[in-house]
């Protein structure tokens, strides 16, 4: 099976580069750039070739599309009515329905909407999958199969998908703006900053890898670490005074938010 991703701009790459690392062979990867010196730097640091959007459309079986939401309707126009019903189309468009795509592709043409997010660069993605309305179960396997290799895979019906987009698909951005913060407080407390960074960012992995292998309730593992009047009961007392869980949902809402206004421009 050919897989070719269109746009290969960071998402793009994420995926192409996750394909390759999973043992799929060199010559079954195929990438389209916009500029010429980005096919050549993704040619030499991935040794695959390069080719245009109608050849990958001729020669891919499956059309993963990975440019920005304000530019999938120019690429449809360009070469849409060229995928045939036996291909597969996967979307990286944070934003863009399933729908979108119908609308823009000769009929019957199965499509599939992904949400997936930065961590595949270390093989630890949270890609979501959504089927639109020709995808049946075998395309959802085929797209399952590309992104596993990357993380781990979830289906949601669409309708979640602006809030699965705002949660994980964004959500790197908010640990890692967290960790920051932990960072500049060990700093101004009178940690050497290399120590503060390694100190919170092991807290954050470990603390990750507790959540996912325990199977416990969030709020469960942070009662075991929250003595009464404690430390980090002091600590808690301080986050809870300046919001910090209503932060998080204004931020989530302004990020599904924003995903449906992406996609009501493209329409």
């Amino acid at each position: 099976m050919n897989v070719a991703v269109m746009g290969a701009g960071k998402l793009g790459e994420l995926v192409l580069a996750g394909l390759l690392r999973s043992g799929r062979p060199v010559e079954q990867v195929l990438a389209t750039a916009r500029r010429p010196e980005r096919a050549a730097e993704l040619a030499e640091r991935y040794g695959i070739r390069p080719v245009s959007n109608e050849a990958a459309v001729a020669r891919a079986d499956v059309l993963v599309v990975g440019v920005k939401p304000q530019d999938a309707g120019k690429l449809l126009d360009e070469v849409g009515a060229k995928v045939t019903a036996d291909k597969l189309v996967v979307s990286l468009c944070a934003g863009l329905p399933t729908s979108f795509f119908a609308e823009r592709l000769p009929a019957g043409v199965p499509v599939v909407r992904v949400m997936t997010n930065t961590p595949a660069l270390v093989d630890q993605a949270m890609s979501v999958l959504s089927p639109g309305a020709h995808a049946g179960e075998e395309h959802l396997t085929a797209a399952e199969e590309i992104f596993r290799p990357i993380g781990r895979t979830l289906r949601v019906p669409e309708h979640q998908q602006d809030a699965v987009t705002a949660l994980s698909g964004s959500g790197p951005a908010y640990l890692y703006l967290v960790v920051e913060a932990m960072i500049e407080a060990g700093v101004l407390l009178g940690l050497p900053r290399t120590v503060a960074h390694d100190l919170a960012v092991q807290t954050a992995v470990g603390s990750a890898v507790m959540l996912r292998d325990s199977g416990e309730h969030p709020a469960k593992l942070r009662e075991s670490v929250t003595s009464p009047a404690g430390t980090t009961a002091a600590a808690l007392r301080e986050l809870e005074a300046g919001g910090v869980r209503a932060s998080f949902l204004n931020a989530l809402e302004a990020a599904r938010d924003r995903a449906r206004e992406i996609a009501a421009s493209t329409r």
